[in-house]
């Protein structure tokens, strides 16, 4: 049997509508409507409650205890607003208003499952309706990886599990995933697909263009002395690389003899301490990266695997690097899947790639390497089967011609006004409605919408069940495990001193 929750009252347009409710609605629950020998789906975006007799010209509190004691409750009542969201069966906005005292009903379960359904099997599941919590939401891979996504949240709200949700729900559909973890959340991460292949942050020089090296070696661009000599040894060092007259492991070590040999030629001796400078940063980006350096590393496009979740761990790599290997990873990318796509030789999947911290790779108020490409794949990935996913706190920091091209989004909780503002500026579908929802949504809870979704929803996303670094740290708890590992290591120190004393 439907339940009635309301009627519609007052004037009313093709989008919304006023209710006076029977009882007490949630805010984001689904509602149907019939009118004009149609079924309509609506969502409740606002609601108030009042009092005829208790209202806001009461200055006295007995008075308000009096009238309190009296009408018992009688005389309250709640009204709202819905947004009219579409016909059941077609999800079109209907051209009509519903006429006064229509019914408002709750939307049955079946009706909601039928709507967030997998319909074709290309949806993988990520969470359930807050208001309806028996109702699973599955999203349209296809359309996620075609259109791109940004998750965004302020820190601790959630941006980790979920993207943990859908990684995982691409590789056991046996899709592939690329994630640039920043902070080695997913490289010890426990997938239900079971498959993560974890890639080491590696720096190959002899594959790194001229400006990925000048930036890792801190050659900005009005340093242009600098860079002219360094571009003239490092052409000279890859022609004898070609030649096979070195090893690639010397690449490095012909670039700094050829300095070295042009900071005694008199034709170059006013630019003498350029050249220095040159051979002094050499040397302090082979200590600085001594670690990550790998003359012999494939790029991380040949390592990549279909049906897993493949993770670059960038836990322990600093900004610039961050910056050099991303940008590289996704130019060859992209140029491996449109060689592929034109010869058949290249990256034989298309692939979803995440970006953590996006905002330091993209950032609104500078450029960076990774930004350009950023912005490559999102205008180009989807022809060549590339989609991506920007993940990040600081929405307001982020490139905003990227971001807008994000034609997907999972929102979860954002406070600041002027990050949901950015948000909502840079996406066609976050009605003010909802971004009204945004402060009030609890950890794990978030709004999503855009292509991959029939009509936006309140969701409550899954509980990643595997092994995931994060979170906040017990902080309380790691001082006391401390306190007693070194209070044990005092008492053996002791027992020690004791021995030998009497031994002695």
């Amino acid at each position: 049997m439907r339940r009635i929750i309301g009627y519609t009252i007052g004037e009313a347009t093709p989008t919304q509508v006023t209710f006076i409710s029977k009882e007490v609605p949630a805010v984001g629950q689904y509602v149907i409507l019939e009118y004009g020998g149609r079924r309509v789906l609506g969502m409740i975006q606002s609601l108030v409650r009042g009092s005829v007799s208790i209202t806001d010209d009461i200055y006295d509190a007995a008075a308000v205890e009096r009238i309190r004691a009296f009408e018992n409750g009688e005389t309250h009542y709640i009204k709202g607003i819905v947004k009219i969201l579409g016909d059941i069966e077609s999800l079109r906005i209907p051209r009509t208003p519903p006429p006064p005292a229509t019914e408002i009903y709750e939307a049955d379960i079946e009706t909601l499952k039928r709507i967030f359904g997998n319909d074709h099997g290309t949806g993988i599941r990520i969470g359930v309706l807050i208001s309806q919590p028996k109702v699973p939401v599955y999203v349209d891979v296809n359309k996620m990886v075609s259109r791109h996504l940004a998750i965004l949240a302020i820190t601790g709200a959630g941006k980790s599990n979920t993207v943990a949700i859908i990684a995982d729900g691409i590789a056991r559909l046996g899709g592939a995933v690329l994630i640039f973890d920043m902070h080695s959340e997913y490289s010890t991460a426990k997938f239900r697909s079971g498959k993560a292949n974890v890639i080491r942050a590696k720096i190959n020089p002899v594959n790194l263009s001229t400006s990925e090296l000048l930036k890792l070696l801190n050659i900005d661009q009005s340093s242009f002395k600098q860079e002219r000599y360094f571009r003239k040894a490092l052409k000279e060092a890859k022609k004898r690389l070609m030649s096979g007259s070195i090893h690639p492991d010397q690449l490095l070590e012909i670039i700094q003899r050829e300095l070295e040999k042009y900071s005694e030629e008199d034709r170059y001796k006013s630019d003498r301490s350029s050249i220095m400078s040159v051979i002094n940063k050499i040397e302090g980006f082979l200590d600085r990266y001594e670690h990550m350096i790998d003359y012999y590393a494939p790029d991380i496009v040949d390592q990549l695997k279909l049906g897993y979740v493949n993770v670059v761990d960038l836990g322990q790599v600093d900004e610039e690097a961050a910056d050099v290997i991303v940008s590289h990873a996704l130019s060859s990318l992209l140029l491996s899947r449109k060689r592929y796509i034109v010869s058949g030789d290249g990256l034989s999947f298309p692939i979803f790639v995440v970006l953590e911290e996006a905002h330091i790779l993209a950032p609104k108020d500078r450029g960076t390497l990774s930004k350009y490409w950023i912005s490559r794949v999102a205008r180009e990935g989807r022809k060549f089967g590339i989609g991506l996913c920007l993940v990040s706190q600081r929405p307001k920091a982020l490139d905003p011609n990227t971001l807008s091209q994000m034609n997907n989004m999972i929102v979860l909780r954002l406070v600041e006004p002027s990050d949901q503002r950015y948000v909502q500026e840079a996406s066609e579908t976050l009605s003010e409605d909802l971004v009204e929802q945004l402060p009030s949504l609890n950890v794990g809870e978030a709004v999503v919408l855009g292509m991959m979704v029939k009509i936006p929803a309140l969701v409550k996303i899954d509980k990643f069940e595997g092994k995931l670094v994060g979170g906040d740290l017990d902080v309380v708890s790691a001082w006391r495990k401390c306190s007693s590992t070194l209070a044990k290591r005092v008492i053996v120190k002791a027992k020690e001193l004791d021995d030998m004393l009497e031994l002695w």
